[in-house]
């Protein structure tokens, strides 16, 4: 028994399509949000960035003659 795909179902397959769309973008745009606000936040706590020693190759021995 063969059965036929009546407009009644494409009519809800295509509301169910762009509803879980909708979905998906919204939910994305928020997971989205929320990794841009814990990077940044991360970011903002970075102790700032020392000096680092100079080794013998960063400066020039002074030599006596």
């Amino acid at each position: 028994m063969g059965t036929s795909l009546t407009p009644e179902f494409w009519e809800r397959f295509a509301i169910l399509l762009v509803a879980a769309m909708g979905v998906t973008i919204v939910l994305t745009a928020a997971l989205d949000a929320l990794a841009v606000r814990l990077l940044s936040r991360r970011a903002g706590r970075t102790p700032s960035p020392t000096r680092p020693r100079p080794t013998t190759t960063d400066h020039r021995t002074i030599v006596h003659s």
